[in-house]
């Protein structure tokens, strides 16, 4: 008869997986009770502290609703996101690099016109984005759907406002390139801005006195058939936060000069109406499949 104590435990607990059907399966959850047994020895885990974590997880998991995701923002700032990110992408063979997701990937992102204000109605510094896809060799890929968001000029994304549920989405869009491979749009000029703090993650962040900031950036998913998908940030340079970013999702390459322009017309001829900004950057795919994430609580079925 086995002994259930500190020596003979973990073995059990790891045998009682021994008939999961699925191999894959199987593994994750043996390896998952030696990492989590080994933790608790090596750190003499106290019953209040396992308690403490018990209700630290119920609580994030409390804090989740169809358009907030706690347990992605705890594993951002874990930096769990980005490792996971990082082992699926070990090769990128001169493609775009890739980040994290986030949890503002959220409801509909209606397809535009080139060269739409995703912005429109809210305030701040005007920004003229222009992009191209192409595959590794610089070739330009059609008919492909960028999904784009970025928080506003005071640091909120729309589904953190309270006008959300009966003004719907903001600087959010999904484009389509054009024969080229490019698109184009207008927005403003994203800030710097901190994680949620109203929950467990912001209170554990508080807590060990870590700040809470994300660089300004722009959130581009492409999604390009016989490629695989890419979710990735552009990051603007000279970010006060480019170097301590709270998710770890900054790399060199994601990083864009933005210039300052007055030009009296924007690329697309249009009047700019004073002085505006401007992004440039191309991303370039890497072959292969998969699927891309779908946005949380999106009111439509989306062929892309």
């Amino acid at each position: 008869m086995p002994q259930f104590n500190e020596t003979e435990l973990t073995a059990a607990v790891v045998r009682s997986f021994e008939d999961t059907p699925n191999p894959r399966a199987k593994f994750l959850l043996q390896e998952l009770v030696k990492s989590l047994h080994d933790y608790v020895r090596r750190t003499d885990l106290s019953f209040e502290e396992w308690e403490y974590a018990i209700d630290f997880l119920t609580r994030t998991g409390q804090k989740c609703t169809p358009i907030r995701q706690e347990f992605i923002l705890l594993s951002d700032v874990l930096g769990v996101s980005m490792l996971v990110d990082a082992v699926n992408h070990r090769e990128r063979e001169g493609a775009t690099e890739t980040t994290v997701l986030g949890p503002f990937y959220v409801g509909e992102h209606k397809q535009m016109p080139h060269g739409t204000d995703v912005s429109a109605n809210l305030p701040g510094e005007r920004m003229f984005v222009q992009s191209r896809v192409t595959d590794l060799k610089g070739k330009p890929l059609a008919g492909v759907p960028v999904d784009i968001w970025h928080a506003d000029d005071e640091g909120y994304y729309d589904s953190q406002r309270p006008t959300y549920a009966t003004e719907g989405p903001s600087s959010r869009a999904r484009f389509v390139t054009d024969n080229d491979g490019r698109f184009f749009f207008r927005t403003i000029l994203p800030c710097s801005y901190p994680i949620p703090t109203d929950g467990p993650v912001g209170e554990m962040i508080i807590g060990v006195r870590r700040h809470a900031m994300r660089p300004a950036h722009v959130h581009f998913l492409v999604n390009a058939p016989g490629y695989e998908p890419l979710i990735t940030h552009v990051f603007i340079e000279g970010d006060k936060y480019i170097d301590s970013d709270v998710v770890f999702g900054v790399k060199d390459e994601l990083i864009a000069k933005i210039e300052k322009r007055t030009d009296p017309t924007m690329p697309d001829g249009k009047p700019a109406g004073g002085p505006w900004h401007l992004m440039t950057y191309e991303f370039r795919m890497k072959p292969g499949g998969g699927a891309a994430p779908k946005a949380m609580a999106a009111k439509t079925t989306e062929d892309a």
